[in-house]
């Protein structure tokens, strides 16, 4: 990429991951390139859909939580890697209004920009789950499609603003189902 275009590259994300943050992901790719003062044609031409630019501004926060399930695996007993995990995915959900229902709706679209990462979430997913089954702490009639399910209603819940302050106890609800060894209390 030549050096003008990595910068407007860079310019285009900073610009957006405010948009977003003030916004949600609602906000119009026109008012994005608007804001960076670039065309809709230069925005288009780093991202040609709006998933291609979420799929750039979380890429981060997403390789960060499948790196942190995989420390999870080697490091918790299977019950908590679970429980960790599906905390980390709240918070990963409430980092970007609207993030959820964008990372759903590619979740069975391989032509999606956040295919891949869909994909990555929801692997790192079942291999916890199914830990956590092969030791006998969770529901053996799930499946990580079942998981993935859960995480993104939770992760739809806790982003509307009447149920962020029940979140931790949202999450608690969702692992004492998961979970055979675990109460809601």
């Amino acid at each position: 990429m030549r050096a003008d275009a990595k910068k407007n590259y860079s310019h285009i994300l900073t610009v957006a991951r405010e948009a977003v943050t003030e916004h949600g992901a609602d906000v119009s790719m026109r008012d994005i390139a608007r804001r960076a003062d670039v065309g809709l044609a230069t925005l288009l031409r780093h991202f040609p859909t709006r998933e291609a630019l979420y799929e750039a501004l979380l890429c981060d926060n997403l390789d960060a939580l499948t790196q942190k399930a995989e420390a999870l695996e080697r490091a918790n007993s299977p019950d908590e890697a679970v429980v960790s995990w599906i905390r980390d995915w709240v918070a990963f959900a409430q980092s970007y209004d609207g993030v959820v229902n964008l990372m759903a709706s590619a979740h069975n679209n391989p032509q999606s920009a956040l295919y891949a990462s869909c994909a990555a979430i929801h692997s790192a997913s079942a291999r916890l789950l199914l830990r956590a089954q092969t030791e006998g702490t969770a529901r053996p009639d799930m499946n990580g499609d079942d998981l993935f399910a859960l995480m993104t209603a939770l992760g739809w819940a806790v982003d509307q603003p009447s149920f962020v302050p029940r979140s931790d106890h949202l999450v608690r609800l969702i692992t004492s189902t998961i979970l055979t060894n675990r109460s809601g209390a």
